[in-house]
C-alpha cells in the first residue's frame, strides 16, 4: 500500500490529478465524494492536509484541485437566510 492510498484509498484525487483539462467543478465534485468516504473517526482537515503534503509537490500549483484543497482547509462561513417570509419582513 503506497502513502497516497492511506488517504486516498479509492484513488479519486490521484484520478483528478490525471484528468487533462479538468475544471474547478469537476474537482470539487470530485472532492466531496472523497469527503463523503472519510471515516468519522478521522478528522477531514488533517486528510486534506494529508493529500496537499503529498500532491503539492508533484502537481502544478495552479490546478483547481489543489485550489479545492486548499479551499476545503478555509472556515466555512456561517449560513445566511435566504428568502421566505422573515426575509422579506425585514426589508
Amino acid at each position: 500500500m503506497t502513502e497516497a492510498e492511506l488517504f486516498d484509498p479509492k484513488g479519486l484525487i490521484r484520478d483528478a490529478f490525471a484528468i487533462e483539462g479538468i475544471g474547478a467543478p469537476e474537482c470539487r465534485s470530485i472532492f466531496l465524494d472523497w469527503a463523503l468516504g472519510v471515516p468519522p473517526s478521522k478528522n477531514p482537515q488533517d486528510e486534506v492536509r494529508k493529500l496537499l503534503a503529498y500532491y503539492l509537490p508533484q502537481q502544478p500549483a495552479n490546478h483547481p484541485m489543489i485550489a479545492t484543497l486548499q479551499a476545503a482547509l478555509q472556515d466555512a462561513k456561517p449560513p445566511r437566510r435566504r428568502g421566505g417570509r422573515q426575509g422579506r419582513m425585514s426589508q
